[in-house]
């Protein structure tokens, strides 16, 4: 037995019944303390969720922005919650009246606060993308294991019930087989400008903490706060910013427990030159035994001028036109096709080739992540975590594997693309309408080329790569830490 294998296995016996001997045996009228860490923008929603809760006490918050921090303090004195105040996350971690933490920090900081926060007895629920690369999203998974601790991963597609509802009927086989799984990232993102290390750091900000296990040093772009997406050393541009969400969608329909077992992405910075790193128009390919998934990407809009975006839009085999959607600033969903019609998972509704609805799902009584992460905290059921740190890895680590091809590719001419695909009509499908998508912006491959990278081949059982280019991608499954902000080898 694969010693991950056994992991999940003991997980399944009742991992969670048992509590370290540092953390409270919650009764069932006891409030759950809880603590936000990183609420300058989506944290604000974790901190807005938990106040609704009846048996839930925010009790703590933690941010190494001090503006942020007294900020968020003074709103909860106003609304009648007195909450601790912590800059620095280890403090807080020394405190045992705390019964679990919401982890919202930039990617870079996720993997570290979880495993500590295990570590000290406390349950965890860790925004996406769970991890800043392979090595150290399986270290979570075994801390999560290790410590017995709820974990989990707040990939909240898994929260909606016409998800539910949308993927059951898949699997119930009312639309025959799967051909293929489509995923659309089509969100509008400007440039971060570029600054030759003068980038603004606030003040407020305690920037050792900030950077934590990154490298410690200026800034090329303008601001610090959320732009740390686009840059490798924090983020891992927008396939690990929403990618993890639609992926997961992906996998769950597929019903695959495992990694993709070979992947290739392809793509570029396009429409200006700033400090970014990360592609904001990409294609990457997951093969998987059960269908293949293509994920797409655009950062730029569906036309200059404008901050709307393309409709997403694919061809099925027969030649009829799935997905369309308009009217929106931003287009995002994930579509399964079949052979009789196919889902759009995010919209709830399954569809015939003609476009006919055959069945809309009902999201009504649906919750939120932190809902269902506090009823697993309360019950120590593992089947009450929505998303259990172990999915949030797998999906995770799909976003991680398409971004290390990227890493690994080349600028090449478009008919290199097209041979390289000549004998998968959905990525060259794909590859079409990435040309015209450029093109509309006075983009040409031919003289501004974009990035090919290679299939790269997984073993899912050890998490590495094989065969050809493994040496190469192998050296991006981790990074270097600095010093104390140390993900351990052993947690």
């Amino acid at each position: 037995m694969q010693r991950r294998d056994f992991l999940r296995k003991s997980a399944g016996a009742g991992m969670l019944a048992a509590v370290r001997p540092y953390a409270r045996v919650l009764g069932a009228n006891d409030d759950i303390r809880v603590a936000v860490v990183g609420f300058r923008s989506h944290g604000r929603s974790h901190i807005r969720n938990y106040s609704r809760m009846q048996g839930v006490r925010i009790a703590a918050l933690c941010d190494c922005d001090r503006d942020i921090l007294d900020r968020e303090t003074t709103n909860l004195a106003k609304q009648g919650t007195k909450v601790v105040a912590f800059v620095d996350i280890r403090k807080l971690l020394e405190q045992k009246d705390i019964d679990a933490i919401s982890v919202v920090t930039p990617n870079h900081w996720h993997a570290l606060a979880t495993i500590w926060a295990c570590q000290a007895g406390k349950d965890v629920c860790v925004e996406k993308p769970v991890s800043h690369n392979i090595w150290e999203g399986r270290r979570m998974v075994e801390a999560a294991r290790k410590y017995r601790r709820v974990v989990q991963a707040d990939l909240d597609r898994r929260s909606q019930h016409n998800h539910d509802q949308a993927i059951a009927f898949l699997h119930s086989g009312a639309l025959g087989k799967v051909l293929a799984v489509r995923s659309f990232n089509y969100k509008y993102r400007p440039s971060i400008g570029k600054t030759d290390g003068q980038g603004h750091i606030p003040e407020t900000v305690d920037y050792d903490l900030w950077c934590g296990p990154a490298k410690k040093g200026p800034i090329n772009r303008n601001e610090l706060h959320y732009d740390w997406h686009w840059v490798w050393d924090t983020g891992g541009g927008e396939i690990a910013n929403n990618g993890p969400h639609h992926l997961d969608v992906a996998r769950w329909a597929l019903g695959e427990k495992s990694l993709a077992r070979r992947v290739m992405s392809l793509g570029g910075r396009f429409g200006y030159d700033d400090a970014g790193e990360t592609p904001n128009t990409m294609i990457t390919l997951f093969d998987y035994p059960s269908a293949p998934v293509i994920y797409e990407v655009r950062g730029l809009p569906g036309k200059p001028g404008t901050k709307e975006m393309d409709a997403f839009r694919a061809m099925t085999g027969k030649g009829a036109v799935q997905g369309i959607r308009r009217g929106r600033g931003d287009n995002l969903s994930t579509l399964v096709q079949c052979e009789q019609g196919y889902i759009d998972v995010s919209a709830g509704t399954a569809f015939d080739y003609s476009g006919k609805v055959i069945r809309q799902f009902d999201n009504s009584g649906s919750v939120d992540a932190q809902s269902n992460f506090i009823r697993a905290v309360r019950s120590r059921k593992i089947e009450d975590i929505k998303t259990d740190i172990e999915e949030g890895h797998l999906s995770t680590s799909l976003c991680h594997m398409g971004n290390i091809s990227y890493r690994l590719g080349a600028a090449v001419t478009p008919e290199v693309i097209r041979e390289r695909m000549q004998d998968d009509r959905d990525a060259m499908e794909a590859f079409a309408r990435f040309t015209e998508h450029l093109a509309v912006h006075g983009l040409d491959l031919n003289k501004t080329p974009a990035v090919l990278g290679p299939w790269l081949r997984m073993d899912s059982s050890t998490e590495r790569f094989t065969g050809p280019h493994a040496e190469q991608a192998n050296g991006l499954l981790r990074r270097q830490y600095r010093m104390p902000y140390v993900v351990p080898e052993r947690v």
